[in-house]
């Protein structure tokens, strides 16, 4: 899959990549937010979800910038949105 033609694609290849080197990453917990619909798609994600993922994601946002982390969390769940529709789109 060519990735970089997605919206959002470089994102979620590198929260694969992430993933897959065991790092936690602002992209890898997105990655893990989205595991059951990007499992569907074929991607190679967990099958369940850790624990309180979404939580993570939003501390990890907070502690680099307390004053816009719940924007940021929202655009990137919208990145992840995104991407998914392309690729069901492009199947």
């Amino acid at each position: 899959m060519d990735f970089d033609r997605l919206p959002g694609g470089a994102l979620i290849r590198s929260g694969l990549d992430d993933l897959a080197a065991r790092r936690e990453s602002d992209a890898a917990l997105l990655v893990l937010i989205g595991s059951p619909r990007l499992r569907r798609l074929g991607f190679p994600v967990p099958a369940e979800p850790p624990a309180g993922v979404e939580h993570r994601l939003y501390a990890r946002l907070s502690a680099e910038h307390p004053d816009s982390a719940h924007a940021r969390y929202n655009t990137l769940i919208r990145v992840l949105v995104r991407f998914e529709r392309a690729v069901e789109c492009a199947t």
